[in-house]
């Protein structure tokens, strides 16, 4: 079976946002990490109705989302390919890993300060 490229604008378009779903279906289907943090998502899209955040809030909070739930699923692709190239432990493979945990972690820090902010004065 050869890859066929769609060279028609529409129909190519469609067909990459179709491939964009399906691998967004089988990363929250697949990955727990994912699944974690969409449900944690799912509960600051509903405190956001709960407690009125403005426009600027909105804004904040699902960027906020977008960033973590994105550089977690870059983290995922470059840790199956390096499984992938070299399934055994290999000190150059754990570093790369770690590193691209590491984004994550910063995405994660960053979605808590802006919730923090964004929260925080609602209790207060």
């Amino acid at each position: 079976m050869t890859f066929q490229k769609d060279n028609s604008f529409i129909s190519g378009r469609l067909k990459s946002v179709s491939f964009a779903v399906k691998g967004a279906v089988k990363l929250i289907t697949t990955e727990h990490s994912i699944m974690v943090q969409s449900s944690i998502g799912l509960l600051m899209v509903i405190a956001g109705f709960y407690f009125n955040i403005n426009t600027t809030e909105w804004l904040f909070q699902t960027l906020s989302i977008g960033l973590v739930l994105s550089i977690e699923g870059l983290n995922t692709a470059i840790e199956k390919i390096a499984d992938f190239i070299h399934p055994e432990y290999h000190s150059k493979i754990g570093f790369i890993k770690d590193i691209s945990a590491g984004a994550v972690l910063f995405a994660a820090f960053t979605a808590i300060a802006i919730g923090l902010i964004i929260y925080v004065p609602k209790f207060l």
